[in-house]
């Protein structure tokens, strides 16, 4: 089976198209945003349940030295 001569020519002019615009591609197909992977309140969380497990272990540590 072939190929017609209209599709034939409409690939020719989608590739021409194509080698034309090589190079002027954006790097990236989404753009980038200028922002933090996690928000603000998952960060002070996370913040939150990290000093305070070490001030929790801190104590506990300083408890057991002067206590027994």
């Amino acid at each position: 089976m072939t190929t017609s001569k209209r599709l034939a020519d409409r690939k020719v002019q989608r590739f021409d198209k194509n080698i034309k615009k090589r190079g002027l591609v954006p790097e990236t197909s989404t753009k980038k945003k200028d922002s933090y992977p996690v928000g603000p309140i998952v960060l002070g969380f996370f913040v939150f349940v990290v000093i305070g497990s070490c001030k929790l272990i801190c104590h506990l540590n300083f408890v057991k030295i002067f206590v027994f």
